[in-house]
């Protein structure tokens, strides 16, 4: 039955190590469950909804991996694709939450036909390389801000726009302990690191007037405020492409990134470097982030802390499974996850940032724009078309052209991305 349902294979698995596997990836990534909240939250979202929501989702897309794909990865929203949603859409552009859940809910849908068509290798093929490299690093420097600014250890300054915040101030203290805390867990190896450091920031916060506590467990709150929340007279508009493109396109290149580097990492790999059942796992993204948009919460995605399972030994479905079960009775604990402070979750969003820079030595064109215009979407944009530009007029067009899959696609997309620079 084991075989069937998730691809247990006797021979070359145990039971235990399987469901090790299982926990030990809920726990290296159950700081999503504070993260997300926290950060949806800032648009208007139900902070309580959303963490029902988180874990709602993350248990249909793990089970869709465990029982279809088969495969030992567990899904969740993503970050960075949670700080697009909320710092971008709606609190740069100006839309509602409403207009991002609807953008989701279409990546979505476009996510299951891209996979169902294989059309996805295409739309691939039409970023260079070396941007595909530099969407991770971009996003890792806008989160890492995002939460040394929301740590107050960044603040405003009217002559050079971002200063040190002040150290007096017991929040900002409080969100230096969690990053000194967190890192050093990190580096120790320690399994759940980043959760340990939130949970431990959280209760230091409660004698210094920082942290609410209001309990440890309840029902789940209700997901009603979010729940089928769409907002569709503005589908058709340019915003609402170049949103749709942009979540498109940092979901199809994370998920890409790390279902191919875990696998490697676990030799889950044929001889021709062909993952097993990768279609599989693409269209788990897929419904869940189509199911999560219904839900009310921002992109779903394979989260690569799926490698602290794997490397505990979890090689199926089995271990996915445990991963969903995990969520689902994390459902109980609301009211512990919703008193977590955000200088608690500043530092998982900056250490995370920093992991997420790891591909920056393979990039050779500018990433800062993602922190410094406050917009992951301006960043990947105005790369794309700065690279075509200045390969054009440099004229190493046929130079760079085999070496990093620059083509006509990416030709249209630098044209569509400065008209609407020029019209909008």
């Amino acid at each position: 039955m084991l075989e069937k349902l998730f691809g247990f294979d006797p021979s070359k698995m145990t039971l235990r190590k399987e469901v090790i596997g299982g926990i030990t990836t809920f726990l290296t990534m159950a700081y999503i469950l504070a993260v997300n909240p926290s950060i949806l939250s800032a648009t208007g979202m139900d902070a309580g909804a959303v963490f029902t929501t988180t874990c709602i989702s993350a248990v249909v897309a793990t089970l869709v991996m465990a029982l279809y794909a088969k495969l030992p990865f567990v899904l969740a929203p993503g970050m960075g694709l949670n700080a697009f949603f909320a710092f971008t859409v709606v609190l740069t552009m100006g839309y509602s939450w409403q207009f991002a859940l609807t953008a989701v809910m279409i990546e979505g849908l476009i996510f299951i036909l891209l996979t169902i068509t294989g059309l996805r290798q295409h739309i691939v093929n039409a970023i260079p390389l070396v941007m595909r490299r530099a969407i991770s690093p971009g996003i890792g420097l806008f989160i890492a801000f995002v939460g040394l600014k929301g740590a107050g250890i960044v603040a405003s300054s009217e002559s050079t726009f971002i200063t040190l915040g002040n150290l007096h101030d017991p929040a900002v203290l409080l969100g230096i302990f969690g990053i000194i805390l967190t890192a050093a867990l990190l580096v120790r190896k320690v399994t759940g690191a980043l959760l340990i450091g939130i949970l431990a920031t959280t209760i230091v916060g409660i004698p210094l007037g920082i942290t609410h506590y209001s309990g440890i467990m309840s029902a789940p709150p209700s997901i009603s405020p979010i729940f089928l929340q769409f907002e569709w007279h503005n589908i058709l508009t340019v915003d609402m492409v170049v949103v749709v493109l942009t979540f498109l396109f940092i979901d199809m290149f994370d998920t890409i990134g790390t279902l191919i580097g875990v696998s490697n990492r676990a030799g889950m790999v044929d001889d021709n470097g062909n993952v097993k059942n990768l279609n599989q796992a693409f269209m788990a993204d897929a419904i869940g982030t189509t199911v999560g948009a219904m839900l009310g919460t921002s992109t779903v995605t394979t989260y690569v802390e799926s490698a602290s399972g794997v490397n505990v030994g979890g090689r199926s479905g089995l271990t996915s499974f445990t991963a969903a079960i995990c969520f689902a009775v994390a459902l109980l604990f609301a009211p512990l996850f919703l008193a977590i402070p955000e200088q608690a979750t500043a530092a998982a969003l900056i250490l995370v940032g920093v992991m997420m820079m790891y591909d920056i030595r393979k990039v050779d064109i500018c990433i800062v724009l993602m922190p410094l215009t406050y917009s992951i979407s301006d960043g990947i944009l105005m790369g794309v078309i700065s690279y075509v530009l200045i390969h054009l007029l440099s004229g190493t067009f046929k130079d760079i052209d085999a070496r990093n899959n620059m083509n006509w696609g990416t030709f249209l997309l630098a044209i569509l991305f400065i008209c609407r620079y020029a019209f909008l």
